[in-house]
């Protein structure tokens, strides 16, 4: 704690720094000042627990700068010191407000245990005020609540919550919902959460607004935000720009701004016209706040392609033919029509991704092109992934990129060969895949299946799966999305030692090492 020392003869400041045993107390900065003024410039610098402060002094007295003090630092505890003969006056005005008294000439002894009482005074200030701010917060919440579904039966909850919450409403009093879209795998405690509410709050003081917020469903927290006046772009902006300020520790973010529209019963109105932007924040880039002013402001809508014509059959037709140069312009064209288009709905285009994915794979087995070397996930999970448009499309880009580069390298494999390994590449993950259940699929005998892999591949085809599997589990271990502890069973090991010695003599580093390698 810190402790402000106000008194006007600097022999009687002196005496009580050098007679008490602060580090004792727990008092790691002890501050003075020469009179009530400067006391007061003291405290708004340093803001201390506690004041020492003497009851007359020049330019200010004590008691005056205690009255100005507590409005700005209410839960700080001062101790009054005067020599003079209204002592009674002084102690009956004193306790009143629930501070202590000391006599000059002053006792160190009884400065010392005043602070200790101080002391105890403002941790259970702290402790009350901890829980006022706190039903405070989810008075708020609920009130916030309130306001994302329209307004009518709540009318009278939405009345009383604002009157418990002390709010001076009006009909000119404009709301504007902000809203935060987080990524499913980000994480904010509750505490960064309000942290990040106090200075939002002590950030719109500054132009007499205020704000109250929810947090719905893990991923969204709205922040209403109100005051006497419509909020202009600029402002906007500016108060956008402060939220994505306070959240850039977090990796991936939409914030979008509804209208700013007046009364408490539009409030809603401005949440759905921000629910409604955040629909199209998926074809924006991450960490980026949305609101229809500044879009409708930057909109390239005259300079975008149109939408590629049967774009299915445009991208199986340079799939099949093997026509690079076709796939390249296509996957840009469908880029520089999606991106940034507000006009587009979201499902709409995840659902072509989703089919554009289900060609490749449809086209590899179609020419016998071995699947590509990355994480069998499925194509939805893949898609799960992608948090923004630009994710998807990377993810299609690199698949595409993949299927051609395996075209170079394909060697045209013996038919039953490519059937062999496609049905590896589908099923390694069970542990129970045998060569048997491999010769049935192909319709030969084991030991036919065994010497014929051998005399095509040189490899036998317990060797093939082994190798498979490892490649598998080093590209799981370069994700780190994936525990290492889990990895054993998505490549078909249930026993994690074995996996792991069967991983070290294959790489010669174990699972651990392999990671931080990578990640290094």
């Amino acid at each position: 704690m810190k402790l402000l020392i106000v008194d006007d003869e600097e022999l009687t400041r002196t005496g009580v720094v050098s007679s008490v045993d602060w580090d004792s107390l727990g008092i790691t900065q002890v501050i003075q000042a020469d009179d009530g003024l400067n006391g007061l410039a003291a405290a708004r610098q340093h803001k201390p627990e506690i004041v020492l402060c003497d009851v007359r002094m020049p330019r200010m007295d004590g008691i005056t700068m205690l009255e100005r003090l507590e409005e700005f630092l209410p839960d700080s505890v001062p101790i009054f010191m005067s020599g003079y003969s209204d002592k009674e006056y002084l102690k009956a005005a004193i306790k009143l407000k629930a501070v202590n008294y000391i006599e000059k000439p002053i006792d160190p002894k009884e400065i010392y245990h005043a602070v200790q009482e101080a002391q105890e005074l403002y941790c259970q200030k702290q402790s009350l005020r901890h829980g006022e701010t706190l039903h405070s917060m989810e008075t708020a919440a609920r009130l916030a609540l309130q306001l994302t579904v329209p307004y009518g039966g709540n009318s009278g909850d939405i009345d009383l919550l604002s009157r418990e919450l002390s709010l001076s409403l009006s009909p000119n009093t404009y709301f504007t919902a902000f809203i935060l879209k987080l990524d499913v795998v980000s994480e904010l405690d509750e505490l960064a959460r309000g942290e990040i509410y106090h200075r939002f709050k002590e950030y719109l003081a500054s132009f007499h607004l205020d704000c109250i917020y929810v947090e719905k469903r893990l991923r969204y927290l709205v922040y209403f935000v109100f005051g006497p006046g419509k909020l202009s772009l600029a402002q906007m902006q500016s108060v956008g720009n402060f939220l994505v300020q306070q959240y850039s520790i977090l990796d991936k973010y939409f914030i979008a701004a509804g209208d700013s529209l007046p009364g408490i019963q539009k409030a809603y109105h401005s949440y759905a016209s921000a629910v409604i932007l955040l629909q199209s924040s998926f074809f924006f880039s991450c960490n980026t706040f949305l609101h229809s002013g500044l879009i409708e402001h930057n909109d390239t809508e005259n300079k975008r392609p149109p939408f590629p014509d049967s774009p299915e059959d445009v991208f199986a037709n340079a799939l099949s033919s093997k026509n690079k140069d076709a796939c390249i312009d296509f996957l840009k064209q469908l880029k520089d029509c999606c991106y940034k288009n507000k006009n587009l709905l979201q499902n709409q285009v995840k659902d072509l991704y989703y089919k554009l994915f289900h060609l490749i794979e449809g086209t590899r087995k179609q020419l016998m092109i071995p699947s590509a070397d990355m994480p069998q996930e499925s194509i939805v999970d893949a898609m799960e992934n992608c948090f923004t448009f630009l994710e998807l499309h990377e993810a299609l880009t690199e698949r595409t990129e993949a299927f051609f580069q395996d075209t170079e390298k394909t060697v045209q494999e013996n038919p039953t060969i490519f059937l062999i390994k496609e049905y590896i590449s589908q099923n390694y993950m069970k542990e129970t895949l045998s060569v048997k259940d491999i010769s049935s699929h192909v319709f030969l005998s084991t030991s036919y299946v065994c010497t014929f892999f051998k005399n095509e591949t040189g490899q036998t085809l317990n060797q093939y799966l082994t190798e498979y599997r490892m490649e598998r589990a080093k590209l799981l271990l370069s994700d780190p999305r994936y525990k290492i502890t889990d990895i054993s069973s998505k490549v078909g090991y249930s026993d994690g030692n074995y996996f792991g010695k069967s991983f070290k003599k294959y790489s010669g580093l174990s699972p651990s090492e392999y990671r931080e390698k990578m990640i290094q």
